[in-house]
């Protein structure tokens, strides 16, 4: 009786517009990640196509489309392409800090920056302080803030970006990343994903896992470009060279 109690609920949220592709609707399963099994559950479901957000592991379940495909980086046989290496080249000054998933002021002076340049329409617009904290500390998983700092004209270590990023059984999990809007030329965003790719190797952790790649929007279409990756598809994984 005990296990069918800890045995996980699934949901299914109502049809609402779909946030990559125009003309779409998406619908949702979910379960929650509560309690001693979360971690455990957070790697099958995350092994399984799943994404985390606080307590909640979901993924989409769309009834006509399937263009959100999961996809990981084989960390292993991971070699950066020229623009990659660019990208390193040119943040090679800044210094990277594991912090405990705990929100600060700074923290959220980022994130306001980030998604008012960069995502002003879109779901996270509206959130408050309170619910960036809750974004970063509701978890009952292994998680942290990756911070990025360079130092400023008058000697400060600035945060310039940011990562919530989970720690599975076989890997890192990029949960949300955000940057200073004023550093966009310096290609944070793919300098955060290649240093992840180089803390998955320090930890002999085989894949980085960048949540859904979807065809044809051109938000998703930078996660193409880390190959060798693997694409969850009807059969299992498969590889994208």
């Amino acid at each position: 009786m005990r296990e069918l109690r800890d045995a996980p609920q699934f949901y299914m949220t109502a049809p609402s517009p779909c946030p990559y592709l125009p003309n779409r609707f998406e619908r949702k399963v979910f379960t929650h990640l509560i309690g001693r099994r979360a971690h455990a559950l957070n790697d099958a479901l995350t092994h399984s196509g799943f994404r985390r957000s606080q307590t909640i592991a979901y993924r989409p379940a769309c009834e006509t489309c399937r263009a959100c495909v999961s996809v990981r980086v084989l960390t292993h046989l991971f070699e950066p392409n020229r623009s990659m290496r660019r990208a390193l080249k040119r943040n090679g000054d800044i210094t990277r800090t594991i912090a405990p998933a705990q929100a600060t002021s700074e923290h959220y002076s980022v994130f306001r920056a980030y998604v008012d340049a960069r995502h002003g329409d879109g779901g996270m617009a509206d959130m408050s302080v309170l619910d960036f904290s809750m974004m970063v500390e509701d978890s009952h998983v292994t998680t942290n803030l990756v911070e990025y700092r360079r130092s400023d004209e008058r000697g400060e270590n600035r945060l310039i970006a940011c990562c919530l990023t989970d720690t599975l059984i076989d890997g890192l999990s990029m949960v949300y990343s955000f940057y200073e809007p004023d550093e966009a030329d310096a290609s944070l965003g793919v300098y955060m994903i290649l240093d992840h790719v180089a803390m998955a190797r320090e930890r002999a952790l085989p894949h980085l896992y960048l949540g859904y790649w979807v065809q044809g929007s051109h938000k998703m279409d930078y996660k193409s470009r880390f190959r060798p990756q693997e694409r969850l598809t009807a059969e299992g994984w498969d590889l994208a060279v």
